[in-house]
């Protein structure tokens, strides 16, 4: 009596150009990192350690991210009839959890350099600063490249990248001032400690960032109700329709990657006839898909309530 889509995680040209996107993210991260282990080690900056050791977990992250997206764009028809927007969540949560393992290490150099604190070395610090610059520059067209595609079309796994960038963006900046102004102040004592002081700067980007992504990807992994806004559109169309129904015995919606998925169990006047009641739940459902962006809408005729939880009539038999 609803409607079976095709497959909605199925748009292979958008899914393409995603692919695309977060492939060039990680040749870029992979390019950057080798000079920043060098100028690291060279250095003897805890902030560039650190910042090369972060730099390695974002690109495990970004990696998951290029296969998920890439395994998305290849399709999973007949395999996965909800589309394959968990993947992303999945990923999402993943970077999230690098983010919160690089905030350890960060955390840990730092407050060993403050125990034991170290000059730096100038030459090294001097390349630091070079790639610090083109890490910027890099990551900031990243971020936004990554933020216009998540605007233009919303997914877990866009959002944690466009954070990912952000985060990465701000960090290299703290570390560019950070080796600037320990080398500027360099005769002064104190100048010791603003390197693994700035570390402490990058250990609370990666806290912020990380915490986020997987708070706003969990609920989604496990099928959390929609938000209220969405749940409000649901039931004043389903008031728009009062008379043509005559029962609501329940309403389940869930989230799978940027889709929407809307169950509702609707009893009609038995002396209808079928073509009648297929005509009502076709103008419901086009009615929630105009209004609620990227829906997928199933209307079920029902005439009795339906457990919130579906293994609970289970239970109860």
């Amino acid at each position: 009596m609803s409607h079976a889509p095709a497959d909605p995680a199925l748009s292979g040209g958008s899914y393409k150009v995603k692919e695309k996107v977060i492939l060039t993210s990680l040749v870029v991260d992979f390019i950057l990192w080798i000079p920043d282990i060098v100028a690291a080690i060279l250095s003897g900056s805890i902030v560039l350690f650190a910042d090369a050791v972060k730099c390695a977990n974002e690109i495990l992250a970004t990696f998951f991210a290029y296969l998920t997206i890439r395994k998305m764009a290849r399709g999973g028809i007949g395999r996965y009839d909800y589309g394959m927007g968990k993947f992303e969540t999945v990923t999402s949560i993943i970077t999230g959890g690098v983010m919160l393992v690089s905030l350890a290490l960060v955390f840990s150099v730092a407050v060993y350099r403050i125990i034991l604190p170290e000059g730096l070395v100038h030459e090294g610090v001097l390349l630091g600063i070079v790639l610090m610059v083109i890490g910027v520059t890099m990551n900031s067209w990243l971020w936004l490249k990554n933020f216009r595609l998540w605007k233009k079309e919303p997914s877990p796994i866009m959002d944690s990248q466009w954070r990912l960038f952000r985060t990465k963006a701000f960090s290299d900046f703290a570390v560019l001032v950070s080796l600037i102004a320990g080398m500027v102040f360099s005769h002064y004592s104190w100048s010791l400690y603003i390197d693994p002081c700035a570390s402490f700067i990058i250990a609370g980007f990666l806290l912020f960032s990380g915490y986020r992504v997987i708070t706003s990807s969990l609920p989604d992994l496990l099928d959390k109700t929609l938000d209220e806004e969405l749940q409000m559109v649901i039931v004043q169309h389903l008031a728009e329709f009062f008379t043509d129904y005559t029962a609501l015995h329940g309403v389940r919606s869930r989230r799978s990657g940027s889709n929407v998925y809307i169950e509702i169990f609707l009893e009609f006047d038995p002396a209808q006839s079928m073509g009648e009641v297929q005509a009502t739940i076709n103008r419901i459902r086009e009615a929630l898909e105009a209004d609620i962006p990227k829906s997928w809408v199933s209307i079920v005729p029902s005439d009795k309530p339906v457990p919130a939880d579906p293994s609970a009539s289970t239970r109860c038999a």
